[in-house]
């Protein structure tokens, strides 16, 4: 599948990793920023085809474009190509017993949702991530958009069934740790000398309970406010930042020592 994306960092991350699957550029006339001038750079380096058109001002044209220049500023990319869970979590097998992390989603539905986890995925390290094919939102531009390249840094799997390759991850030797509101232990309390997969679950219904079943154990962030919960994109964050910690000994494609 192609996918139209507008954001100029995620299309510059894509040219760094896969340029092949760049198939065009398309700017419009005038000054470009800064960003869409890499691009531009980057892909004429890449042998990637970029078209640039006239800029008209005309507001009938900003209408059809979605709403002024940076509307017709665009690349088309191939999308990314899922992974089996068992190469997911290979990683896990060669390292055994090495601290890191790793990310499932249950039935995501929002796309800037699940664009925004695998930004914060990319920056925190998260070694990959794991999320249902069904009754979630599709891997489309505005994910990878608003993603700006952290979809090019993680690998992801999204099996039919998730209970099955949460079996596959223990089985690997990966710890599961839920993400719930009336969890007992706040994440700060669990342990950090092991290999954890963090599941996070729906924006309104939370962890399914077969997906609840196959958790090892569950925490919370704990509200230190007036407001009791967080929107997922940004509790998944705050537990990232905590989990991610101490699980950095062996980065994504480099072996322990």
């Amino acid at each position: 599948m192609n996918l139209e994306l507008t954001n100029p960092h995620s299309v510059l991350a894509a040219l760094k990793r896969r340029p092949q699957d760049v198939l065009e550029v398309r700017l419009s006339g005038g000054k470009l920023t800064e960003a869409w001038r890499q691009v531009s750079d980057m892909a004429k380096e890449c042998g990637v085809a970029v078209t640039e058109s006239a800029a008209s001002g005309s507001r009938t044209d900003r209408s059809k474009s979605g709403g002024g220049r940076q509307g017709r500023l665009m690349a088309s990319v191939r999308s990314l190509e899922s992974m089996d869970p068992s190469d997911l979590f290979a990683q896990v097998r060669d390292q055994e017993g090495v601290p890191g992390l790793w990310l499932a989603l249950d039935c995501v539905q929002d796309p800037h949702n699940l664009g925004a986890v695998f930004r914060s995925a990319a920056f925190f390290g998260v070694r990959g991530v794991l999320l249902t094919r069904d009754r979630s939102a599709p891997l489309s531009a505005v994910v990878y958009d608003v993603a700006s390249g952290g979809m090019e840094s993680v690998p992801f799997s999204s099996p039919p069934n998730l209970d099955r390759a949460l079996k596959v991850a223990r089985d690997a030797g990966l710890w599961i740790l839920g993400a719930a509101e009336e969890a007992s232990r706040d994440v700060s309390e669990v342990p950090r000398d092991r290999p954890w997969l963090l599941v996070l679950g729906n924006e309104e219904t939370g962890l399914r309970r077969l997906t609840r079943e196959n958790c090892d154990d569950v925490c919370r962030i704990t509200s230190h406010g007036a407001v009791g919960s967080l929107n997922i994109s940004a509790a998944g964050a705050v537990l990232m930042a905590q989990l991610s910690a101490t699980s950095q000994a062996a980065p994504s494609g480099e072996s322990a020592d």
